[in-house]
């Protein structure tokens, strides 16, 4: 099995990697998207908040479907309809268009994120080590892609569909064939939790870390421009650096820190994480100037890399028997971050000021280190103990292996 596991892992990442470039060319690009269909300022918001509450509907919708459909297949065809769905937004013309085209790019979203982290976690437990920080960085590193491919499309002064269609071209066949090696894992029937359900009590320390995780990302690709620029004085060029400073970061610690937590732990690798990224809110809110603000995001894009793929890999563990459901519902919250995030930095900077904003997430994700201890569970090497003998999950091929 250990050639099935490798090529359901290489096809995983691959998926990862796609679903980051598909969403990084949608978000980068609202400022076209609003222009082509003259969405006013004050409807925008409307638009880009029913993304991630129709996403939420869409992991509560994939923790009933898998009871009956492999995750493998879900995220088979969940991944084609959010490809489409981008395109849809770029190539229509009127409203009615746009809200379509978001309502199921937001729902195939939310499948796909569950289903992906579903099968990672299941992968993890097969090979018996740390391996879900990799995925996230494959994702990481699509996202830099898309960022960069929605850049061209701008600067070229490109429609939205003429940058959009040549990328589903080329990822929506690539993905299906991918989508041949997906490999579902067997459940384990032992463990901490309940083996037929999950016990919210007992997810909800990780549903807090992932709720933390996303108001401390939504902070920075949201308003650390407009910070550098307007709270440290820095040029409008500089002002688009510290997003590019932390996704870069972002990936280069998702790509080293399976290793961090195959040497210390899960426990320990989050517990630091929390830490350096609350130093770099701190660094952030009593920054002189742009270039020590600089320093403050890029802290943030390596302690925060690693809080949302662990609490994907600790929900795994705390309920290895009802891992699906339990990742599914985990998942919601990482759009109730996105949610909240963005309009508590901004309500807090208007009525208080943004420097003392970016102390509120700082105090958040600090909290987090309270609730480390949740990512240990069972004494897997891969979550932060010893080894202990067991029978590893077999890995299932989705094209029947």
């Amino acid at each position: 099995m250990t050639d099935v596991l490798r090529r359901g892992r290489a096809s995983l990442a691959f998926g990862f990697f796609v679903q980051g470039v598909a969403f990084a060319l949608l978000v980068t690009r609202i400022p076209a998207v609003q222009e082509r269909y003259g969405v006013s300022d004050a409807l925008l918001p409307v638009f880009l908040a029913a993304v991630p509450i129709l996403a939420g509907v869409g992991s509560v919708t994939t923790e009933r479907l898998v009871r009956r459909v492999r995750p493998s297949r879900m995220l088979r065809w969940s991944q084609p309809v959010v490809l489409l769905a981008l395109l849809g937004v770029g190539a229509g013309d009127q409203v009615a268009q746009l809200a379509v085209a978001l309502g199921v790019f937001g729902l195939s979203v939310g499948m796909l994120d569950a289903s992906m982290n579903m099968l990672g976690v299941s992968l993890q437990r097969a090979y018996r080590r740390s391996i879900m920080l990799s995925f996230h960085a494959a994702y990481s590193l699509g996202g830099i892609l898309g960022a960069s491919l929605a850049w061209v499309g701008a600067h070229g002064e490109l429609t939205l569909w003429v940058s959009y269609l040549p990328v589903v071209v080329v990822l929506l066949p690539a993905v299906l064939v991918g989508s041949r090696w997906y490999v579902d894992g067997e459940a384990e029937a032992e463990g901490v939790g309940e083996a037929k359900g999950v016990a919210f009590r007992l997810l909800l320390p990780l549903c807090l870390v992932m709720t933390f995780a996303y108001i401390g990302d939504s902070t920075v690709s949201n308003w650390s421009a407009k910070y550098v620029k307007d709270v440290l004085g820095g040029s409008e060029q500089l002002a688009t650096v510290p997003y590019n400073v932390y996704m870069v970061t972002t990936l280069v610690g998702r790509a080293v820190g399976d290793l961090g937590v195959r040497r210390f732990g899960a426990v320990a690798v989050v517990r630091l994480g929390a830490l350096v990224a609350a130093c770099g809110f701190a660094v952030v809110a009593v920054a002189p100037g742009a270039w020590v603000g600089m320093l403050g995001f890029t802290l943030l894009g390596i302690g925060l890399c690693v809080l949302v793929p662990q609490t994907f890999a600790a929900a795994g563990r705390l309920f290895p028997g009802a891992s699906d459901a339990a990742i599914a519902r985990l998942n919601i919250f990482n759009y109730v971050g996105f949610l909240v995030g963005s309009p508590l930095v901004g309500a807090l900077g208007d009525a208080w000021s943004y420097r003392g904003a970016m102390l509120v997430p700082m105090v958040l994700v600090l909290v987090t280190t309270v609730y480390a201890r949740s990512f240990a569970s069972g004494g897997d090497r891969y979550g932060g103990g010893h080894e202990r003998p067991r029978t590893a999950d077999v890995g299932r091929g989705s094209n029947g292996l």
